[in-house]
């Protein structure tokens, strides 16, 4: 996952995209017996049509634009230009936050011409559409193409953590999960600075109701990534739900020091009105 990506503000709420729509699992208990809800596994999601509902928000410049370079690539072009072609749609749509259609057409250059840089390039883009994914369907498909591709250079290049917390985080919401989690603490064991694997070990606290392991976590996330506002204003969230109402207290008042965003402080502010 991710960021990411990501502090989405609605009705003063604030949570990462797909939070809770993952299965509610024990991440930081061995010991303890695993409840999960398992989320649909078959995706069937059309990508074309996808495609198809965002064409109406193109520009006519844009639209011009795409003609040309899918021309490119459905002549069969040389390796060059049909790869430049797929990464100039890849752009564009990715620029309209269309990222499952940015995916669809950067899939195509790198499953006809494997490289590392592609993949990469593609399983991010496919991470993306991911972390905005809200039905399971596209959840489902959009994680399944993101360990794809990202495992495609996790082969050659096992030391990259971050395409691994990546990775990790599609697992969760699959139908084993505990892969996931599993993964993560592999991250951490590694590197237990890990800023992503923390931040997301943190989140999965949260969404399994484990508020006071999920604040151990996001203090461990602000001590050696203190600018990691999202881990701060987790770490608020974290103590309100714990009921260390003093602890919230603070930190929201910490987190307001640091950004100038309305919307996340209004939502920290529904939080304090609350204590």
């Amino acid at each position: 996952m991710k960021k990411s990506q990501l502090i989405l503000v609605v009705v003063g709420v604030v949570a990462i995209t797909g939070l809770y729509a993952l299965p509610k699992v024990v991440v930081d208990n061995e010991d303890s017996e695993t409840g999960i809800s398992q989320l649909g596994s078959s995706p069937t999601t059309e990508t074309t049509s996808a495609i198809a509902q965002h064409e109406a928000e193109i520009s006519p410049a844009q639209a011009q634009e795409i003609t040309s370079l899918k021309l490119t690539i459905s002549n069969n072009s040389p390796e060059k230009e049909f790869v430049a072609a797929s990464e100039g749609l890849g752009e564009i749509y990715r620029s309209l936050s269309k990222y499952d259609s940015a995916g669809y057409f950067l899939s195509l250059a790198a499953d006809k011409y494997p490289a590392q840089e592609l993949s990469e390039k593609t399983g991010n883009v496919y991470y993306e559409a991911f972390g905005f994914a809200l039905d399971t369907d596209k959840v489902s498909f959009t994680a399944a193409q993101t360990r794809n591709y990202l495992g495609q250079v996790l082969e050659k290049d096992p030391n990259r953590l971050d395409l691994k917390t990546k990775v990790a985080m599609t697992y969760v919401s699959s139908s084993n999960p505990m892969q996931g989690i599993t993964m993560l603490r592999e991250v951490l064991d590694e590197e237990p600075t890990n800023e992503d694997g923390l931040f997301n070990m943190g989140i999965l606290s949260m969404q399994s109701g484990q508020y006071k392991r999920a604040a151990e976590r996001f203090e461990e996330l602000i001590q050696y990534h203190p600018t990691n506002l999202q881990g701060q204003f987790y770490l608020g969230v974290s103590y309100f739900e714990a009921n260390q109402k003093n602890k919230a207290k603070a930190q929201f008042e910490k987190v307001k020091e640091m950004t100038q965003d309305q919307m996340v402080l209004g939502s920290i502010q529904s939080y304090l009105d609350k204590l």
